[in-house]
């Protein structure tokens, strides 16, 4: 941002002017711009507060001719309404920073191939180093893709794209833990509220509800399927009043479950008392619910971390050997689980 200065707009903050406020040598704030690992946190931290504070931004042209990089990193992402991408795409951008990039976000409202294959050719041209891809989207498969060749590129997301380097929290973990949790309270079997079909983070909870509860003999009720939204969470719960028997619900993420609980409600249906409910994802509302809703946290921050810090080891060091790296989840219990009579 240019300042002004009796109506005439003041000089651009220089290199000189970031070292002087930061009491570091120019040589220092080349090596943050640059992204250089030889300087210390503290250091790097005070540099970056002077740049921020003076409004400076690196000369990226100059900077690439120089060191080959650009220090911005690509996003590509669907659905950032959504409590997950949102809180992921913090992440990325909070780890880029400190590792000196900055990022361009491109969000696609409709994740088909042709949609992506479009933005992956306009980060291709871009000026980035990378790219970081959350679609989760689970007919969208990788050869239908067309993937830029001399960029490295990291996927969030496990199930379409195992062959390829990719970063995510454990879906399947983390749907077993709540199927444990209400069979260990003593449940017959549990009741699922799906997420859409088509998302491949729902198909992997779905998958791994139904497996638990054939691992340990139970029977398998009939998927009640919503669209993630609270109100095909209220829809699945009026479904799930005409079935008497279903004391325990697991519900692919908190929103459903907050619909669910109000259909609970408003029929007369205890909860806890008479029906057990667990969520997914642990949105920082989850705990005001009434009663508190038992979810499954989903680590976002480390899963982007980790998810840069993949693709600046392919930017910065060459190639690093596919597969997924998985986050594990844990379980947060609260009162929807508190108290069922049996």
């Amino acid at each position: 941002m240019t300042s002004t200065l009796g109506g005439r707009p003041a000089r651009a903050a220089s290199m000189l002017d970031v070292a002087r406020l930061a009491g570091v040598s120019q040589q220092t704030v080349s090596r943050v711009s640059n992204g250089s690992d030889a300087v210390k946190p503290d250091t790097r931290e005070r540099v970056l507060a002077a740049m921020e504070e003076l409004g400076y931004r690196p000369n990226s042209a100059a900077r690439a001719l120089k060191s080959g990089r650009f220090l911005t990193l690509g996003v590509l992402m669907h659905n950032l309404k959504a409590f997950g991408s949102s809180r992921m795409l913090e992440s990325i951008d909070f780890a880029a920073a400190q590792r000196g990039y900055s990022i361009e976000l491109i969000s696609i409202k409709d994740p088909s191939t042709t949609e992506i294959t479009r933005a992956l050719s306009r980060l291709d041209h871009e000026a980035v180093d990378g790219i970081v891809m959350r679609l989760d989207a689970e007919h969208v498969r990788e050869q239908a893709i067309d993937f830029p060749t001399r960029i490295p590129t990291v996927i969030i997301e496990s199930a379409s794209y195992s062959d390829r380097v990719s970063a995510d929290a454990d879906q399947r973990q983390g749907a077993r833990l709540a199927v444990e949790h209400l069979l260990g309270l003593g449940h017959p079997t549990v009741w699922h509220v799906a997420g859409p079909a088509d998302y491949a983070s729902a198909a992997a909870r779905e998958d791994a509800w139904r497996a638990a509860l054939v691992e340990a003999g139970r029977p398998v009720p009939e998927v009640v399927r919503g669209d993630w939204s609270p109100d095909s969470g209220y829809l699945a719960g009026k479904r799930l009043l005409a079935a008497s028997e279903a004391t325990a619900v697991f519900c692919a993420n908190d929103q459903m479950a907050l619909g669910l609980l109000r259909a609970f409600h408003e029929a007369g249906r205890a909860v806890p008392a008479e029906v057990s409910v667990v969520g997914f994802d642990d949105t920082p509302e989850a705990e005001y619910f009434w009663p508190p809703l038992t979810t499954v946290h989903q680590d976002f921050e480390s899963v982007g971390a980790n998810a840069v810090a993949l693709l600046l080891e392919q930017i910065e060091a060459g190639p690093v050997p596919p597969g997924v790296r998985l986050t594990p989840n844990h379980l947060i219990v609260r009162k929807s689980t508190d108290a069922w009579h049996g």
